[in-house]
This record gives C-alpha cells, sequence and structure tokens, in this order.
C-alpha cells in the first residue's frame, strides 16, 4: 500500500469516527429531551396550577371525590386511571398531552409586552378598573396574564378576555371606550412581571356582586374596590 492510499484509508477512517459521534450524540440529546418530557408531566409527586385543575376536572365528572390541593397523589392517580380507561386512553396514572386535552386541559405560557397585547391588556384595564388605584390596575391587568398561564383557561389574552361571560366590560360595552392613559402603563407594569394579587385568577367588587360561588373562591387580597381570590 502506497503513501496516498494509507492516507486515503486514514481519512475513511476519520470520516467513519466522526459520523459515529454525531449519531451518538444525536441519540444522547433525543433521550435527554424525551427524559425531560417525561419528567414534566403530572403524575404522583407533582404539583401546582396544572394539577389543580386536573382535580377540578376530574371533581366535575364524579371521579375525584377528595378535596382539591394541587398535589398529585394515590387518590388523584386513581381517579386518572379511571378517565383514562373511560376514554380509552392508555391507563397509566399520568397526566399526559393526551389525558389533558380529554380533560380540556391546556397550559399558556407568560405573553411578551409588544405593542398589540399593551394595547388589548390597556383596553380591559381601563373598561374594569378605571377609576380604582394604579395598583389596583395593575391587578387587574395580573389577573388576565394569570389566565392565559393557568390550565383552566385560554392560552392567550385575546382568548382569555373574550371568553365568553368572563368580562362584564365585554357586554356592557365598556370595553369599546377610550383607554384612559394609565391603563397603559398598568399593563407594561402587568407584563413585566408585577402581581399585586399574589396569582389571583378571580376577583370581583362586592358591592356589586351577590354571586354566591364567586363569594366562596379564597380571597388573597383586595385592592381599591376589589376582592382577589384564587
Amino acid at each position: 500500500m502506497n503513501q496516498k492510499e494509507v492516507l486515503k484509508d486514514r481519512r475513511r477512517s476519520l470520516y467513519y469516527i466522526l459520523a459515529a459521534f454525531i449519531i451518538c450524540m444525536s441519540l444522547v440529546t433525543l433521550i435527554c429531551q424525551n427524559i425531560d418530557r417525561q419528567e414534566t408531566l403530572s403524575k404522583v409527586g407533582s404539583s401546582g396550577k396544572e394539577v389543580t385543575a386536573i382535580q377540578e376536572a376530574l371533581k366535575e365528572r364524579g371521579l375525584f371525590n377528595a378535596d382539591v390541593t394541587g398535589y398529585y397523589g394515590t387518590q388523584t392517580q386513581a381517579a386518572v386511571r379511571k378517565f383514562q380507561q373511560q376514554k380509552g386512553l392508555t391507563v397509566d396514572g399520568i397526566a399526559g398531552p393526551q389525558t389533558l386535552s380529554a380533560l380540556g386541559i391546556s397550559v399558556g405560557t407568560v405573553p411578551e409586552a409588544t405593542e398589540s397585547n399593551i394595547n388589548l391588556l390597556a383596553r380591559i384595564i381601563s373598561a374594569e378598573a378605571r377609576g380604582e388605584p394604579y395598583t389596583g390596575q395593575v391587578a387587574v391587568g395580573a389577573v388576565v396574564l394569570n389566565r392565559v398561564e393557568h390550565p383552566s383557561f385560554p392560552d392567550s389574552i385575546a382568548g382569555v378576555i373574550y371568553q365568553n361571560g368572563a368580562f362584564t366590560a365585554i357586554n356592557d360595552g365598556q370595553f369599546w371606550e377610550p383607554v384612559s392613559s394609565s391603563s397603559y402603563d398598568a399593563a407594561r407594569d402587568a407584563l413585566n412581571g408585577w402581581d399585586p394579587t399574589g396569582g389571583a385568577i378571580y376577583y370581583y367588587n362586592p358591592k356589586k356582586t351577590s354571586n354566591k360561588w364567586i363569594r366562596s373562591r379564597p380571597v388573597i387580597t383586595t385592592i381599591g374596590d376589589h376582592v382577589f381570590c384564587s
């Protein structure tokens, strides 16, 4: 074998080694991604808003008879298994994408402070919190954003605002009135992460509502004329 053939053979070997390395790294990345996906699924030991939504959805269907705690214990697992069996899904007691979809649960991400988001959020803040202290205006915006992130609500600002029956300002026309200048600042502050409510997804004016259900929600704080609750 002459020198050219030796060099050619070495290049071929290096090519095979490099190709094998790339394949191995791709497999490792794929495995890690799958592990990450599995770890984010709601299952025994999980807790948070998604688990709360799962328990509430199961409770509405008569499958979960314990208290809604936001913790995924064995009772939640058993209820999920019953639901999966009813729907013909894989019965593993884990609330994966198919199970969540069947339950009508989805989770949104925090919207960015784009001009369109600011304008839309400012409009609902102005309509719902006109005359409230500035912190109270930010608080109304925060509730909208908390709903976007919550599994039981639509995954966008528009979806939350236009959800049927969600805000009286949509029905009585106040939503279309001129927007107060402070509402734009409040929208920006809410989109930038200020949440004076501590995570509330509901609010009401006790002077204007006699709804027993909303008054039964756990109260987090009161700002101005609004009571904020979970």
